[in-house]
């Protein structure tokens, strides 16, 4: 944990993000034998059961209040996860990626007080509405399901930021996957059963679980802890570049001249507004 804390917030997303879209390439890959339903049940329960187990989470203290916050983080976090796979099962990922981020980029907005704050973040919606201009495949439902895991990325932020703060972290983040899962099991459990008789399809899915969320969603638990919503709002601009970098390399994706530019903003809006936050707290 000493570790993490000398390292910048902004590393701590780079290597969150260039995780998180290594296992959604691995998703991608899984969906031709598992529905994405399915995927997305796997992810979830695995993670949370991993944490669990590792961070031995029945042994603390659990309040009513605390529980109760951690079911309601796990749950927004497993239906944002489920609605974000549907998406990329119909849109490419980086287009999907754009569409969700419409989300933090709501909660920056929220939080911002600042003139700077707000000229930064109208480069990176400016942006993402780039970024969004979409130029061949996809369907209504791909960009229903896009926007729909944007809004529970918003919810996440904010109730993610309340369960690190309440002191149940990466404790909370186990417990509440596990809740998660149950509450997208009719969604994904009965196809995600019926893998068990292919365990190598299961263990695809358990690796996109350990990639894109035991890993990116530990770290931004740590990361909570030391800047404000506001600020991690904006740093989550750094995903639409990461998704670009992982899709170029994983999936062969090579962006447009008008993804360079959305993505550009995207960055110029970090770079103008992250680095002052009079909201950050210290680690």
């Amino acid at each position: 944990m000493r570790l993490l804390t000398r390292v910048p917030p902004e590393g701590l997303f780079f290597v969150s993000g260039i995780s998180m879209y290594a296992g959604a390439s691995v998703a991608v890959v899984t969906f031709e034998y598992l529905a994405p339903a399915g995927v997305a049940w796997w992810r979830v329960l695995g993670a949370g059961v991993f944490l669990v187990l590792v961070r031995r989470a029945w042994r603390r203290e659990w309040t009513w209040r605390s529980f109760g916050l951690a079911a309601l983080f796990g749950t927004a976090l497993a239906a944002m996860n489920l609605s974000f796979y549907l998406a990329i099962d119909e849109l490419p990922l980086g287009n999907a990626v754009a569409i969700e981020f419409l989300g933090p980029t709501t909660v920056a907005a929220i939080g911002s007080r600042t003139g700077r704050a707000w000229t930064a973040l109208a480069f990176a919606v400016a942006g993402v509405l780039v970024l969004a201009g979409v130029e061949g495949g996809g369907t209504p439902t791909g960009f229903f399901f896009a926007l729909l895991a944007g809004a529970l990325w918003a919810a996440y932020i904010v109730l993610g930021e309340r369960v690190a703060t309440s002191g149940s972290a990466v404790d909370g983040l186990g417990v509440g996957m596990v809740v998660g899962a149950i509450a997208i099991s009719p969604f994904g459990a009965s196809p995600a059963i019926e893998a068990l008789v292919t365990p190598w399809v299961v263990a695809l899915a358990l690796a996109a679980a350990l990639l894109s969320n035991v890993i990116p969603y530990a770290l931004d638990q740590h990361i909570f802890t030391r800047v404000s919503r506001a600020r991690f709002a904006l740093l989550n601009a750094m995903l639409p570049a990461t998704a670009a970098l992982v899709g170029v390399i994983a999936l062969r994706q090579v962006p447009e001249l008008t993804d360079l530019l959305g993505i550009g903003l995207v960055v110029a809006g970090i770079a103008l507004g992250v680095d002052r936050d009079p909201d950050a707290v210290s680690a």
